[in-house]
């Protein structure tokens, strides 16, 4: 869970949320979570718009 939370980072869950409190209804055999470092050119877009750059949000 450390790893998770960590800053400048990017979690992603597939799979079943084992989290009733989320309101996932996703139900599945598996449940991956995908962690990646954004500090060295990672980029995050939205809408065709970029808001997360190195590890960092953007001010709009």
């Amino acid at each position: 869970m450390f790893d998770e939370k960590m800053g400048g980072t990017l979690h992603m869950a597939l799979g079943f949320n084992p989290v009733p409190a989320t309101g996932g209804l996703n139900k599945s055999a598996l449940h991956w979570d995908i962690l990646k470092d954004m500090y060295k050119g990672g980029e995050i877009y939205a809408d065709g718009k970029l808001f997360y750059k190195d590890g960092k949000f953007l001010e709009f």
